[in-house]
């Protein structure tokens, strides 16, 4: 019996999961996304991945550059995610109204207030539908101290919906 999509993401929409920004450097230009699609892969090495559309305006920068960076969201950052989900935004300047920091070791955005950020190298790339799965090694990674962003929690995506812890 085959599946419809309907049907598949209404099952999919229960799991409750983390909402990410990723982020990449291309040239000059930064890219960013909204994903729900991040794991951690393995301890050693240490490597993590996302999914991303192959038809993503990100797809291409994240694949040329072979650097991103990984924001797990607290629940004020909300407003981040909803603007960087929005099919359609302008291209340059999409991080301007969004607090960010440079990544100390590939130089990608990082936004302020999250709760953990990590930099990543692209290791793999496998095809996976009309998405692929970027896996990358962790190069960099910071948690804050004891403060707001460490207690507030984290934003999740269920039911097709943001939520927090």
């Amino acid at each position: 019996m085959a599946v419809d999509q309907g049907t598949f993401r209404r099952a999919v929409a229960r799991f409750a999961t983390g909402v990410c920004v990723v982020t990449s450097l291309e040239g000059r230009a930064d890219h960013a996304m909204t994903v729900n699609s991040f794991t951690s892969v393995s301890l050693e090495p240490l490597l993590v991945l996302f999914c991303v559309e192959k038809e993503a305006r990100f797809y291409d920068a994240v694949i040329d550059s072979g650097v991103w960076g990984v924001s797990i969201l607290n629940p004020d950052q909300r407003p981040a995610a909803s603007w960087l989900s929005n099919r359609g935004r302008p291209l340059v300047g999409q991080l301007d109204r969004i607090p960010h920091h440079r990544g100390p070791e590939t130089g990608v955005a990082l936004l302020d207030g999250a709760v953990a950020t990590m930099e990543c190298r692209t290791t793999a790339v496998h095809e996976a539908g009309d998405h692929d799965i970027v896996i990358g090694e962790v190069v960099g990674a910071a948690v804050p101290a004891s403060g707001p962003a460490d207690e507030a929690g984290a934003l999740l995506w269920h039911r097709g919906a943001y939520s927090r812890i």
